[in-house]
């Protein structure tokens, strides 16, 4: 007789929330406050902050460095539900 699989086991729990993830990029002269309430507008829900930093190229005495000269900070974000 086969076996009945495990409906747990089959469950991606990842599968529906990744394909309605949306990043959100700090723009210029934005504030942290406004670029959340630009996320909120657009009907979406912060649920992590990263920050990648920025790297200039840097030649002193024939060697190359990066130095770091900036950051970017990017909102990842999820449809936010509405409550009624």
């Amino acid at each position: 007789m086969p076996r009945k699989k495990n409906s747990r086991n089959n469950r991606n729990p990842s599968s529906k929330t990744n394909s309605s993830k949306r990043k959100f990029e700090l723009q210029d002269g934005e504030t942290i406050d406004q670029c959340l309430e630009r996320i909120a507008k657009e009907g979406y829900r912060p649920i992590r902050r990263t920050e990648e930093p920025i790297f200039a190229e840097v030649s002193e005495n024939g060697e190359t460095s990066y130095q770091p000269v900036d950051r970017t900070i990017i909102f990842e974000a999820v449809p936010a539900k509405h409550e009624h």
